[in-house]
């Protein structure tokens, strides 16, 4: 059991509407009418398109053995009488909370509190985060018993549920803590209260959502608002922003950095970091992947992890999907189809132009969302730099990277091709006709534009 009903009622400030459950406390928690297992707690959450109030009877019929509900859906008299009558009928109970979504952080905060010895690491930052997060684990995993978030659970709701995952067992949990709002990372930083924290960089992801990088390393900043004397955060030294992240008033601050006389980069096949007298192997490549690994060296480093187990821990990672992940046969490619701001696609740029083939280059940047009044201004520049770079055709893909670079077709030096987002069967049908075996591909661009449905091209024979 991970809760009692009455240390659950407690924690989200809620009140009991019925209590017809014969189970103490709950299993599990969801927010998914349709993964709900018997004794889990169901958490209906409101979005902008979808109601999780509609989906409490499903979920008492699976099994459910408590409701949170929120006040304004409980504030009209036949739901409060219907919902009274279906948890008679199912065995369960209902709480009433002003907010379900903050009954949830409340919840993943109180049970976390059950684990004072659980020694809790996060990590946020605008790239990198999740790439930091999984070298972290890896390496702590060698010495101690660790729990992470699974893939990109780190948002308002995925992060508290990441945290009902975490036992008795575990001493030691690595979160990754994501950004959609204004106000997030505080929310979570007050379900996770991080022991040590770590800020990977301050760069462009969500800049429509804030504003300004000045907005965005506010925002950032509060990972650290949760800290006491004890507290240690890491941010990178040679980020813009690192003398304004390390003035906090609880903690300590440790600033991290990647000696260019420290690693050497071997294109694809990721990097070569010298460290302590050792060489580890980095399959992840390019520049910003060996910053995210000094990071986790750093933070193991600061808790006395050994040499043998920070080298096994990195030089077990290998890339996630859609980010920086290589596949290689008839033709090369190199998919980061995960996420995409300037910043990103201009480090995947930079990695393409120390990468030698012996084909054809051919670069396909799709556009960057959530960038605001930033967006046409940064495609136009990641568009210049794409003209600029070693690529030998590029094809554009979106609304946005096709109007940025049809508006510098005058001034374009390689053949390139636009197709915005009702038009992917062209783009895939003109791609097969220029591609020959050993050429090599980028695709680069935001999660919306799904580029990896141009892989099946790629993975053709060819002569």
């Amino acid at each position: 059991m991970l809760l009692g009903w009455e240390a659950l009622c407690t924690a989200v400030a809620g009140t009991f509407i019925c209590n017809y459950s014969p189970y103490a406390g709950f299993d599990s928690v969801t927010t998914d009418s349709r993964t709900v297992n018997p004794h889990a707690l169901f958490i209906p959450l409101r979005g902008t398109q979808q109601d999780g109030h509609r989906y409490i009877e499903h979920a008492l019929r699976q099994g459910a053995d408590c409701i949170i509900a929120d006040a304004a859906h409980l504030d009209v008299h036949d739901n409060t009488q219907h919902i009274i009558a279906l948890c008679k009928r199912y065995e369960a109970s209902c709480i009433r909370v002003e907010h379900t979504l903050k009954a949830l952080q409340d919840a993943a905060a109180a049970y976390l509190e059950r684990f004072p010895q659980l020694l809790k690491i996060g990590v946020t930052g605008s790239n990198g985060k999740t790439t930091t997060k999984e070298l972290l684990a890896s390496i702590f995993a060698q010495e101690y018993r660790t729990v992470k978030n699974e893939g990109n659970l780190n948002s308002e709701t995925g992060l508290p549920l990441s945290v009902f995952t975490v036992t008795k067992e575990h001493e030691v949990g690595i979160f990754e803590l994501g950004m959609n709002r204004k106000g997030e990372i505080a929310e979570l930083a007050a379900v996770l209260k991080p022991n040590i924290a770590v800020i990977t960089n301050i760069g462009t992801a969500h800049i429509g959502m804030l504003g300004s990088k000045d907005a965005i390393a506010q925002e950032k900043k509060h990972i650290f608002s949760c800290f006491d004397e004890n507290s240690v955060g890491f941010v990178p030294a040679q980020d813009k922003y690192a003398e304004f992240l390390q003035d906090v008033p609880h903690g300590k601050i440790v600033t991290y950095s990647a000696d260019p006389d420290a690693y050497t980069l071997e294109g694809l096949s990721g990097a070569e970091i010298r460290y302590r007298g050792n060489t580890i192997r980095l399959l992840l490549p390019g520049l910003h992947n060996v910053q995210n690994a000094f990071a986790a060296i750093a933070v193991a480093e600061y808790c006395h992890i050994r040499l043998q187990s920070i080298k096994a821990g990195i030089e077990q990672i290998h890339p996630l999907f859609g980010r920086s992940q290589i596949i290689r046969g008839p033709v090369t490619y190199l998919l980061d189809c995960y996420n995409a701001n300037p910043d990103s696609m201009n480090a995947g740029l930079a990695l393409c132009a120390n990468i030698r083939v012996s084909g054809k280059k051919i670069y396909v940047l799709a556009s960057m969302k959530e960038l605001g009044s930033e967006s046409d201004e940064a495609h136009k520049a990641v568009c210049a730099a794409a003209f600029d770079s070693d690529a030998d055709a590029l094809f554009f893909f979106g609304r946005e990277m096709c109007t940025a670079a049809i508006e510098q077709e005058n001034t374009a030096n390689k053949p390139f091709f636009c197709f915005t987002e009702p038009f992917a069967d062209k783009l895939r049908d003109t791609l097969d006709g220029l591609l020959k075996r050993n050429d090599f591909v980028f695709l680069k661009g935001s999660r919306s534009l799904e580029l990896e449905q141009f892989e099946p091209i790629l993975q053709k024979e060819r002569a």
